[in-house]
């Protein structure tokens, strides 16, 4: 979703900007406008005088200007902290043990990590995210249990088979983790 809307809104914003950009350019150079364009001549302003004042007592213009500015700015850091925010880890360095180093695929390790924890007894459904550094990975683990598991067990299945697991086989010192776990939802049981 958010590649979708980083790449629309580069989109229009670079389209917005090479079609102003380049119709003031043309005007510029002696191009003559169209009679709806903004611009009349190649001495013309893009606001007159009259239009930059034509609002300013009215009581309604400044707090809108100032709320739409508001917005756009919100939208703006919004959008600059969705991008430079890191979601998933996409690669975990793994020493191979001759001085020389190789990379794992940040979601060939979640994968398998899920895989192993969703096999543990009574675990409906296993998410697991990646994140910190290639050196230094961080596992957010989601657990889905079924009505009749006991959580502390389940929590040490994962942490004596799972994460051991991955953790041997990755060559980690440690794998930090983060456990959530939830009870998968359930009708009533009759009882007779």
């Amino acid at each position: 979703m958010l590649r979708v809307v980083n790449r629309v809104v580069i989109g229009v914003v670079g389209l917005a900007l090479v079609v102003g950009g380049g119709s003031v350019l043309a005007v510029g150079f002696g191009a003559k406008p169209p009679s709806w364009w903004v611009h009349d001549g190649r001495h013309d302003v893009l606001l007159s005088d009259a239009q930059r004042t034509r609002w300013r007592g009215d009581g309604w213009w400044w707090p809108t200007v100032l709320a739409v500015l508001a917005v756009l700015v919100l939208l703006a850091l919004w959008w600059l902290v969705a991008v430079l925010r890191r979601r998933r880890l996409t690669e975990v360095a793994v020493s191979t043990g001759d001085g020389e180093g190789a990379l794992l695929r940040g979601r060939a390790l979640e994968g398998v990590l899920a895989t192993d924890a969703g096999d543990l007894d009574g675990v409906a459904h296993a998410h697991v995210r990646l994140v910190g550094t290639r050196t230094a990975p961080e596992a957010r683990v989601q657990l889905s249990l079924e009505p009749h598991v006991d959580p502390g067990v389940a929590l040490d299945h994962l942490t004596a088979n799972a994460l051991a697991h991955a953790r041997d086989s990755a060559g980690l010192a440690a794998l930090p983790t983060e456990v959530w776990l939830k009870a998968v939802k359930h009708r009533a049981e009759r009882v007779s």
